[in-house]
């Protein structure tokens, strides 16, 4: 995910996070340990081994709610929160899942590496447990059953390999949102507080389900600092094996930190050098793929068009040299770099291409930004996408084959869906006016919306796959803690603690009043003549 400024979505997350974790908001689990499969080494010295294909698709499901957007509403907390829960419905994942789920069913891919797996959840009362109400995973999962083409959670024994990320939690009273038609039924009242959590989830397709050896998660050591030792934002990973004609592969999905401080190394090519680290035993063919949040061209040179915000030059990070076939970039503060300069070949399509950059959706997904179109078409893409922030990438053997891009043809394509709030209406009618006015189409769209299913384009590539039979994918990645407690955590709990005692107090003190006085009217009646 990419915010019209990382920075806004850093005040956000510690406005919403400062009391959050007093009465537990969605949480993210420890995965169970892998499950090991065959004893044996990978051969990958066999003098060419047969291969066999492999195709895997990389998409960002888009949380559905532009976190940056509100900043403009704070410091009125509920205000914030009912612009993202609207948003939400606006963006309705109920009618777009089944984009997503149609783009499964046409290229079949065998494994799916999602990112922005959102749960949002909500809590009718204060002590309450948080109930989800959207899970944007369950729900596609049913749509590709509907589809036709059934996907599944990849997962060995109790492992799943479904990783929850950072969070937004449920806050009473500060994250109160208004919405009858949803929670009368749920909780019987017309409102709740409401929060979300973002997962990287592996899927396979349900076929192959049998084929999975083993599965994990991953945690990155290096969290963004939103508040310095108080708070901080967690990102990982979520990997599985899988046996292919009888040979191991190890496919990974990740969604590395959009926030950056100028003058620092990107958080996002720390998280990629530590991915490196943690696949460094694995010896069976490798797929990495997701959103990395790094364009090639990162960081830009100051004053160079830059419509996502991505990282900037400084005396630390140096400008990235202008990308050209066949040479290599600075890895330095580009996570993209990182892993093709660890031995990872793009496994396509071409990131130089303008007609393959990924992302530059709007907000509303009703089409590109209109302040990104010109942009846009300034670098040679028709329609409206400025960065290139997913990918697909391969090591250990495994080649590159046929690849495209999927998600990124507006305002016609069959992965589209009719929108019709005011704002969808606006945004369609700009960025279509900006089309027309560039010859890109012929006419504007007027009075309708036309949306896209997220607000990334999704990349999926068949990758042959050397098969060397009886042999194993190597060590699992480390295990790292996913359950982190900064300051600011210590401090919510020992809130959440003394509110409980304090509530406790609280019922005793009314229990007790409420008892001597009906002892009070029970004795009263009795001496009464």
């Amino acid at each position: 995910m990419v915010i019209a400024s990382g920075r806004r979505l850093a005040v956000v997350c510690v406005m919403f996070a400062l009391v959050g974790l007093m009465l537990g908001g969605p949480a993210a689990s420890a995965s169970p340990a892998p499950t090991a499969g065959s004893s044996r080494p990978i051969a990958l010295g066999t003098q060419n081994p047969p291969t066999a294909p492999l195709t895997v698709m990389s998409r960002n499901l888009y949380l559905g709610a532009d976190v940056g957007g509100a900043l403009d509403l704070l410091p009125d907390m509920p205000a914030a929160a009912q612009m993202m829960w609207d948003q939400v419905a606006t963006t309705d994942f109920d009618a777009r899942v089944w984009l997503l789920a149609a783009e499964a069913a046409s290229a079949r891919p065998d494994v799916i590496g999602l990112q922005e797996a959102t749960v949002w959840a909500c809590r009718p009362g204060p002590l309450s447990s948080a109930v989800p109400v959207f899970d944007f995973t369950e729900a596609l999962l049913a749509a590709t059953r509907t589809a036709g083409v059934p996907y599944v959670i990849a997962e060995r024994g109790d492992a799943r390999a479904y990783n929850p990320g950072y969070a937004i939690p449920a806050i009473p009273w500060l994250t109160e949102v208004h919405d009858p038609a949803t929670f009368q039924p749920l909780f019987g009242s017309d409102t709740a507080n409401c929060g979300f959590t973002i997962a990287d989830a592996l899927l396979v397709r349900a076929d192959l389900a049998d084929s999975v050896l083993a599965v994990g998660t991953g945690e990155y050591e290096d969290r963004y600092p939103v508040v310095p030792v108080a708070f901080t934002i967690d990102r990982g990973f979520a990997w599985a094996d899988l046996s292919l004609d009888g040979g191991p592969v190890r496919v990974v999905t990740t969604h590395l930190e959009s926030l950056w401080d100028e003058g620092k190394r990107t958080p996002s090519a720390v998280q990629a050098a530590q991915l490196v680290d943690d696949l460094a035993a694995t010896t069976a063919p490798l797929i990495v793929m997701g959103d990395l949040n790094a364009d090639p061209r990162d960081p830009r040179p100051t004053g160079a068009a830059n419509p996502a915000e991505q990282p900037v030059a400084s005396d630390v990070c140096p400008a990235q040299p202008t990308p050209a076939p066949g040479v290599m970039g600075d890895s330095a503060c580009n996570a993209y770099w990182t892993l093709r300069a660890a031995g990872y070949a793009d496994a396509g399509p071409d990131v130089l291409d303008p007609a393959n950059l990924t992302w530059g959706g709007a907000s509303n997904l009703a089409g590109p930004d209109p302040g990104r179109v010109d942009d846009a078409l300034a670098q040679g893409n028709r329609t409206g996408f400025t960065d290139r922030l997913d990918h697909i990438l391969v090591r250990n053997g495994a080649r590159a084959g046929q690849a495209h891009i999927i998600g990124n043809a507006w305002p016609a394509g069959s992965d589209l869906w009719a929108c019709s709030a005011p704002d969808q209406v606006a945004t369609t009618g700009a960025s279509s006016t900006l089309l027309a006015e560039a010859d890109v189409i012929d006419a504007p769209i007027v009075g309708r919306g036309v949306c896209l299913p997220t607000d990334h384009a999704g990349v999926v590539a068949t990758v042959e796959v050397p098969i060397v039979a009886g042999s194993w994918a190597g060590d699992p990645p480390p295990e790292h803690s996913s359950l982190r407690i900064d300051l600011l955590g210590w401090i919510v709990i020992a809130l959440g603690i003394l509110l409980f005692i304090v509530t406790l107090i609280i019922w005793a003190v009314v229990h007790v009043v409420r008892r001597r006085r009906r002892r009070r009217r029970a004795s009263a009646t009795t001496v009464q003549p």
